[in-house]
C-alpha cells in the first residue's frame, strides 16, 4: 500500500494512533490553506480542527484508503468555504483588520515581499484562492483539484491560469 493506505484501513478499523498518524503527515498542509485562504490564524486552526473532527469521525466513509490526502483536503475546503461566507455576512471592525494582517506578518520570513504577494492572493475572488491555495500549498493537480471542487480539470486549469495572471497583474501595479 502507498503512504496513507496502511494508516487510513487501520483508522477506518477506529485505530486512533493510526489516525494520529495521518493527521501528522497532513496536518502543516492542511494548516497552510487555511490560513491563506481565510487569511486569519485563529480561524485557520479552528477549521483545521473542525476538519480533523469531522474526518475521525467519518473516516469509515472513506471507501479508498489511498484517497486519504484528497478526501480530507475536500473536507477542509468546505469548512473554509463555510467562514468565507461568513465572513462576508459578518461586519469587520477596523481593529480586527489591522490586527489578522499584522498576526499574519508573523508567519513571513520577508515581510515586505510576502504582504504584496498576501495582498495579490486575497484581492482574488473565493474560488480563484481556492484553487490557487490548493496548488501551492495542498501540492493537488489539476485534476484532483477538479474532484474535490467537482470541476473538470479543464476548468481548474483555465481557472488557476487566470488567478496567477490577475496575482501577476496586481503585483505589476
Amino acid at each position: 500500500m502507498g503512504e496513507y493506505g496502511e494508516l487510513a484501513r487501520k483508522a477506518r478499523e477506529r485505530d486512533p494512533k493510526a489516525f494520529a498518524g495521518l493527521y501528522e503527515m497532513v496536518y502543516q498542509d492542511m494548516y497552510h490553506m487555511a490560513l491563506y485562504t481565510l487569511r486569519n490564524p485563529q480561524d485557520a486552526e479552528d477549521a483545521v480542527s473542525e476538519t480533523v473532527a469531522d474526518a475521525y469521525a467519518g473516516i469509515h466513509n472513506l471507501r479508498d484508503a489511498e484517497a486519504f490526502r484528497g478526501w480530507i483536503f475536500k473536507i477542509l475546503s468546505n469548512k473554509c468555504k463555510r467562514r468565507l461566507k461568513e465572513y462576508l455576512n459578518k461586519p469587520v471592525e477596523l481593529g480586527e483588520e489591522l490586527t489578522d494582517s499584522v498576526s499574519l506578518e508573523m508567519y513571513t520570513p520577508d515581510p515586505d515581499e510576502n504582504m504584496q504577494v498576501r495582498e495579490a492572493f486575497f484581492r482574488l475572488g473565493e474560488e480563484e484562492r481556492l484553487i490557487v491555495a490548493m496548488k501551492v500549498f495542498g501540492g493537488y493537480q489539476s485534476k484532483e483539484i477538479g474532484a474535490i471542487l467537482h470541476k473538470s480539470h479543464n476548468t481548474v486549469r483555465s481557472k488557476l491560469s487566470r488567478a496567477l495572471e490577475k496575482m501577476q497583474r496586481y503585483l505589476d501595479e
